[in-house]
């Protein structure tokens, strides 16, 4: 059996897409609006900003999903690739609105949803001897648009170490330390880049997490951490000082958890603003 060839022009495709039954944008019957229809976990490669190098490259897991009213039967998911098509070499937050507003226009839809979860990675120097790593951070970028209104965001999650203030405390000798995970989610009015909200962060635990690390750069990390001892309460709260102070953050959530070294469960406290 011959398979069968595409038509060569555009205005050949045009009448074969005209001539094919559409059967999402048919009526339903069952009068029900779906909030969200769309594709989830695509993983896509895309560019976002470097403040160190311009542009850097990843892959990303995309939800992207548009309102469907109860008189339509379902969403074109092949539109929502297309859209990912146009737009891969652009994704920053600058443009992010944009996209998901031509999303929503795609579609004809009341209401988009766009979220784009990367790893985003950072070249960084370990603190005495200056050896070079590169630090790997979870990030999202998130926006939805009504025809009205639109709402957008950014999501970081941020390891860092922090030390136990009671177990220095009550100890003659050392004190328990861990890893520790900080989710900050921001809402902003102008942009800002992604190093700068991982400094704030950073800078608000007992010590950083580094990649590579020789014996000098061990002892600092050891001792700065002895000198700024944070329970999770203190790390969420030194975070939204932080963040308070910067205007440009119009609102924001914090979550810490300390992966407990010497119990067998967490600690974790959340913050929100306003």
């Amino acid at each position: 059996m011959k398979s069968r060839r595409l038509p060569k022009s555009e205005s050949a495709l045009r009448r074969t897409l005209s001539a094919l039954r559409d059967v999402h944008s048919e009526d339903d019957s069952r009068r029900l609006a779906l909030d969200r229809a769309g594709v989830k976990g695509l993983r896509y490669p895309i560019c976002v900003l470097d403040r160190a190098r311009g542009l850097q490259h990843t892959v990303a897991e995309i939800d992207m999903s548009v309102s469907v009213p109860h008189k339509r039967k379902g969403a074109h998911m092949s539109r929502f690739v297309e859209l990912l098509n146009r737009h891969r070499r652009e994704i920053d937050i600058r443009k992010f609105r944009t996209l998901c507003a031509e999303l929503r226009r795609d579609h004809d839809a009341d209401a988009a949803r766009v979220e784009v979860r990367f790893p985003y990675f950072i070249e960084k120097k370990a603190p005495v001897t200056g050896a070079v790593g590169l630090l790997h951070y979870s990030c999202t970028f998130g926006a939805s648009v009504t025809r009205d209104d639109y709402d957008l965001w950014v999501a970081l999650e941020v390891p860092v170490t922090t030390l136990c203030p009671c177990s220095k405390a009550i100890s003659e000798h050392g004190a328990h330390n861990q890893r520790s995970l900080v989710a900050v989610r921001v809402w902003f009015d102008r942009f800002f880049w992604i190093e700068d909200l991982i400094a704030l962060v950073e800078d608000s635990a007992s010590c950083d997490l580094y990649a590579l690390l020789k014996r000098p750069d061990e002892k600092y990390v050891t001792e700065r951490a002895w000198q700024r001892p944070r329970f999770v309460e203190d790390l969420v709260r030194e975070v939204g000082t932080r963040l308070r102070r910067d205007p440009n953050f119009t609102r924001w959530e914090v979550e810490a958890e300390s992966f407990e070294s010497i119990h067998a469960h967490s600690a974790y406290a959340t913050l929100k603003h306003p």
